[in-house]
């Protein structure tokens, strides 16, 4: 069936956000939200969370899942905010637990809720299957960005993450905390071998050449030209090179504020006795 797909995009952290729903008054599953924040001042807004609720409204949604397809270490997410807003239950994929406990040795801070994903509603297992509405969902482990990257394909529709990019920006770095190029090519092909008729709708563009932004393609085109990863790329090619650029690539502006946040399904911290609520600034440990 097809499914019906409402990109927003953030332009501070080129992310795309997705409502995807079966029909108008139907259910619907809010993919990869965005938690507005200026890392300079530490002030949160939520315009961009503003923008997928009222989409909702508009359409009469009704939310069934609001799905991440990782911790993110880019932007903060929203799935907490919409959730009490919306309701709908938080997914993501089951190795999570792996990226929790990393960094909560990174920040040195007992893992509480964050620990074994139980604040997610949902952890998926490869293959596992869900519904939005009509439409039939399912949870694909891809890793290699990240040890919980998981893809999802609802109807005829797959929201990759940050495992692929549209065919001219290529895929996604793996040297994160669990990444591994090996494990990243594996899932790559994985996805590319899905009907080339597959919608597929990423979540970074980085608009390369300064074209316009863009965010969905198919998996025909990106098995022709995308440029880490066509037919006829080989493994130990797509190591090497994925090795080689990732040695060139800074760290994510937000990734300090984001992971600590993301870890637990986009709440933060609790207030501390002034009322305040505070996140950390780890030294010479990232």
């Amino acid at each position: 069936m097809r499914a019906t797909v409402q990109a927003f995009f953030h332009p501070p952290s080129s992310t795309i956000s997705y409502v995807v729903y079966d029909r108008p008054g139907g259910a619907a599953a809010i993919v990869d939200s965005v938690l507005d924040f200026d890392g300079a001042s530490g002030r949160l807004g939520t315009a961009s969370a503003d923008a997928l609720a009222g989409f909702v409204a508009e359409q009469g949604l009704t939310v069934a899942w609001i799905l991440e397809t990782h911790i993110h270490a880019d932007h903060l997410s929203a799935a907490h905010r919409l959730q009490d807003r919306l309701g709908g239950r938080i997914g993501i994929g089951a190795r999570v637990a792996e990226v929790q406990t990393h960094f909560g040795k990174v920040f040195n801070a007992p893992l509480g809720p964050r620990r074994n994903g139980a604040c997610f509603d949902r952890l998926f297992e490869d293959g596992e299957a869900f519904t939005v509405g009509d439409l039939d969902g399912e949870a694909l482990h891809t890793p290699g960005h990240t040890p919980d990257s998981v893809s999802y394909r609802i109807g005829d529709a797959l929201f990759v993450g940050d495992t692929l990019f549209m065919p001219d920006g290529g895929t996604a770095r793996c040297d994160f905390p669990g990444g591994d190029a090996r494990q990243m090519y594996c899932s790559l092909r994985r996805l590319l071998a899905l009907p080339e008729e597959t919608r597929v709708f990423v979540c970074h563009d980085y608009a390369p050449g300064g074209r316009s932004h863009a965010w969905e393609t198919t998996v025909g085109e990106q098995r022709r030209a995308n440029i880490h990863v066509r037919d006829g790329v080989d493994v130990e090619s797509y190591v090497a090179m994925r090795a080689a650029r990732d040695r060139t690539l800074s760290m994510p502006a937000l990734i300090i504020p984001a992971v600590q946040v993301n870890v637990a399904a986009g709440r933060l911290p609790a207030p501390e006795a002034n009322g305040a609520v505070y996140l950390k600034m780890p030294v010479n440990v990232l």
